[in-house]
């Protein structure tokens, strides 16, 4: 009789499988999860890997003492990051521009004049056409008196820029009604002596003339050269209520772009070299073409070489090799937009910009986790082998779902990779892992949406959203409507908020709740449904996905409440029954690695 633990060491969790082998045949115990400590396939994983498995004996109700054998998996460390390819490039010459939306901007239309303080408007000639500038230190009467005894001595005043937030204030006290953008932080940056264009829209309707490059063009009498140069302007204020541009002497602002660059992918016949401004499907187009890729090169001094080398230098680093040794084995390419600041801009202007997310994916070290397995021997006197390659043993755990048989297909989606194995009907075995999994969707979800920290967009991630409409009901993203007995709290009232375990989390930001929920299922679509697809081309043994028959899906990612149905929908296209696993009958999709190593080793003993 033998007591084993099977443990596989995954980027999000680390899962344990506790089984007692009696004349050959596992009896399976207990089971333990707990988040992954470090970076997969590093030496900070020991403290999971212990945790995990006293946490699976603690159910059984056995000592680390009684346990005989440990497996833990190859693992294959995956880095993704977003590399930041900007096609546009942002070159203002010649204007300012004020393009935020404060929350409630006065009066209403288009107003064109020359930039002017308040304390100078006295000195304005009659039917001179001015923009009014008012700072902090003058308030709502004084401002809306001076305006008015201007307009009275035959002053056009046509707009008004305020730093504090009078707007509605001010309007309502002139005789004249104008637009008013308020609450400009940065008014001091405001050039004066300029010609400029203010621009307020209803309540519920957006700018119109100055977020078209064409309109702005119009109001400066521009050439059709000076027109490309300010379309970073145009769509920076595109969805804004209130506008400002202001012409200023050019060459005042000029910024360097860092190009995407270019990336040399080394297969194992031939190479490709591929621009990233070309997009993310030439990238995979060519990482399918001299597949097995060997290894992924970026050109120094771009935004991409840049990103390939910082994988290569954090995995040098966690694994105490040189970068030259470390060997890009994947790559996933996806197309997708972040905001970028737009230099010119004095109240934190953005456009949306293309950009490449890429999830890379470096090479597994025997080695190191050979390493690995020694330093957990010493620290808890229990042998401890490397038991095999992550997706032959899911493949083994998937084949305990109920009502599953060989030929099997598994795909395992995972937080860093997704991961293919399929198992012949004589038991031959091949698998492919692929980079790109839960987190790179986290990434995708963050750079569409402006989030600088993943807190949010994890939980966007993984969890519905909901509109609060009132302070006793919601309405979720399906469109049914939700009522409560109590009041919610009020910090939840008209916001999106996403439906956690522990609560509403209304989310920053002024995003609908339809875009939210588009970004969110976009960015499982390019990861997770491109990944499927490509991992069963890979280990079919024809070549072609309409092969495979069957399909489990296994992971922690099999676990959310839509990626399961995005990949069953996509496979569907290829008459493929594909469902989430059953592990064991027990655990759902996870725990099929930990599950395999146990079985494994029955195999080869």
């Amino acid at each position: 009789m033998m007591i084993i633990a099977g443990i596989d060491i995954g980027n999000a969790s680390t899962e344990t499988a506790l089984a007692r082998y009696t004349n050959g045949t596992p009896q399976f115990l207990a089971s333990g999860i707990v988040p992954t400590t470090g970076m997969k396939g590093t030496r900070q994983n020991i403290h999971g890997i212990f945790a995990s498995l006293k946490q699976a004996l603690t159910q059984a109700g056995l000592t680390v003492e009684e346990v005989d054998l440990i497996r833990i998996n190859e693992a294959a460390p995956v880095i993704g990051d977003v590399a930041m390819e900007t096609i546009t490039e942002t070159i203002i010459t010649e204007s300012t521009m004020i393009g935020h939306n404060p929350s409630t901007p006065g009066g209403l239309g288009t107003g064109v004049g020359t930039t002017v303080h308040m304390r100078n408007i006295d000195k304005i000639a009659p039917h001179e056409s001015v923009i009014v500038i008012i700072p902090r230190d003058i308030d709502f009467e004084t401002s809306s008196r001076i305006i008015n005894e201007s307009l009275a001595r035959g002053v056009y005043v046509n707009g008004a820029i305020v730093q504090r937030d009078d707007g509605v204030l001010i309007n309502n006290r002139l005789n004249k009604k104008i637009p008013i953008v308020d609450e400009v932080s940065l008014i001091d940056k405001v050039p004066l002596g300029m010609w400029a264009a203010i621009e307020v829209a209803a309540p519920g309707n957006v700018v119109e003339q100055l977020s078209n490059p064409y309109g702005i063009a119009t109001v400066f009498d521009l050439s059709s050269e000076e027109t490309k140069q300010i379309v970073p302007i145009s769509r920076a204020l595109i969805g804004n209520r209130s506008a400002v541009v202001i012409k200023t002497p050019a060459g005042d602002v000029k910024e360097r772009k860092i190009p995407a660059g270019k990336i040399t992918i080394h297969g194992k016949h031939k190479n490709a070299v591929i621009n990233i401004d070309d997009g993310a499907d030439v990238v995979m187009e060519a990482i399918r073409s001299v597949a097995p890729v060997e290894d992924v090169e970026g050109e120094a001094g771009t935004n991409a070489g840049g990103m390939l080398e910082r994988v290569r230098q954090t995995m040098a680093n966690l694994t105490d090799s040189k970068p030259n040794k470390i060997k890009i084995q994947d790559l996933l390419a996806v197309d997708t937009f972040v905001p970028q600041n737009v230099k010119g801009g004095v109240a934190e202007e953005f456009s949306m910009e293309n950009a490449v997310g890429i999830a890379a994916m470096v090479r597994a070290d025997k080695l190191q986790m050979d390493q690995i397995a020694r330093e957990l021997e010493k620290e808890v006197g229990v042998k401890v082998e490397v038991g095999g390659v992550e997706a032959d043993m899911a493949i083994r755990g998937a084949l305990t779902t109920p009502g599953s048989n060989k030929p099997l297909a598994i795909i395992d989606m995972g937080a860093g990779s997704t991961d293919a194995a399929i198992v012949s009907g004589s038991g031959e075995i091949h698998s492919i892992h692929l980079a790109g999994a839960g987190n790179m969707v986290t990434l995708l979800i963050a750079s569409e949406l402006g989030f600088d920290e993943l807190a949010f967009p994890e939980d966007i991630k993984k969890y519905p959203l909901a509109k609060v409409e009132t302070l006793f009901n919601i309405r979720h993203e399906d469109g049914t409507v939700e009522f409560y007995d109590k009041p919610l709290d009020a910090s939840t009232f008209a916001k999106v908020v996403i439906l956690t375990p522990n609560g509403m989390v209304p989310i920053p930001g002024n995003h609908s709740m339809e875009r939210i929920r588009a970004v969110r299922r976009e960015a499982k679509t390019k990861v997770f449904v491109t990944n499927a697809i490509r991992s069963l081309e890979r280990v079919s043994p024809t070549g072609n996905v309409r092969d495979i028959q069957f399909v489990t899906l296994v992971g922690g990612s099999a676990l959310d409440f839509e990626i399961p149905q995005l990949v069953t929908d996509a496979l569907a296209q290829f008459s493929i029954v594909a469902g989430r696993a059953n592990i064991r009958a027990t655990e759902g999709p996870r725990n099929a690695v930990a599950t395999g190593l146990v079985l494994a080793y029955g195999e080869e003993a």
